[in-house]
């Protein structure tokens, strides 16, 4: 079962069901419009090595559609029609050039579920999926949703960052590798992505690789994080 910020737990077909009634109203459904993609239930007998033995590819299917956890936590994927004509960064949600004025940006889009690494030229040089705040908190009722705006990357720790707030019982203690704090408590980090629906109590989650490489060779104390819905 997933555990989410709070060290709660839930069963796949709750996180499945979940996802496919909020993908009803958000960016994940357009894609099976696309024509570049296709949209394919997911069996119960399925699984990422049998479907896409190819490790590029199940990388590409798996950012795609937001999720880095196995396939009984969904009932459908978006999927390329052709890997061959379609590029990673061609996959990009997001804009190849913005007004970065001079200086390297984190832009996270939590509509599109995405997240762009900018140089200060403005340039797009990596992108990934994200998961972000949901509405209610799980614990307390309050809101969690991801504060939006502009904000500055004021703390930073690496693979054995840990919460100091959640779980709630233990006061903290839950893990959050990679983590570079923006606002408050929320921060950017390596954590598990279900598919398009936000899980976390507010901080933005992204698969490892991303994480640990905007942590290591892209964000400094400082760099902007832009945040948009």
């Amino acid at each position: 079962m997933l555990a989410d910020d709070t060290g709660a737990e839930t069963i796949p077909s709750v996180i499945a069901a979940d996802e496919q009634a909020a993908s009803q109203h958000n960016y994940g459904r357009t894609l099976c419009n696309n024509p570049n993609y296709f949209c394919r239930p997911v069996g119960k007998n399925d699984h990422w090595y049998s479907l896409f033995p190819n490790y590029l590819q199940r990388q590409e299917v798996m950012r795609l559609n937001r999720t880095n956890v196995a396939l009984m936590y969904r009932n459908w994927l978006v999927v390329p029609k052709d890997f061959n004509k379609t590029t990673y960064m061609d996959m990009s949600p997001l804009p190849k050039h913005i007004d970065t004025h001079g200086q390297k940006e984190v832009y996270v889009n939590l509509s599109l579920f995405a997240f762009g690494a900018y140089d200060k030229t403005g340039k797009l040089i990596y992108w990934g999926p994200v998961s972000s705040g949901r509405k209610k908190c799980f614990d307390t009722n309050g809101i969690c949703s991801t504060a939006t705006g502009n904000f500055r990357v004021f703390r930073m720790e690496g693979k054995n960052c840990i919460s100091h707030e959640f779980p709630m019982e233990t006061h903290g203690g839950y893990p959050m590798p990679y983590c570079m704090y923006f606002h408050n408590g929320t921060a950017l980090h390596y954590s598990t992505l279900s598919g398009f629906i936000n899980r976390s109590d507010g901080c933005v989650r992204m698969f490892k690789a991303d994480a640990q490489w905007l942590n290591k060779k892209f964000v400094k104390l400082g760099t902007l994080v832009v945040v948009t819905k």
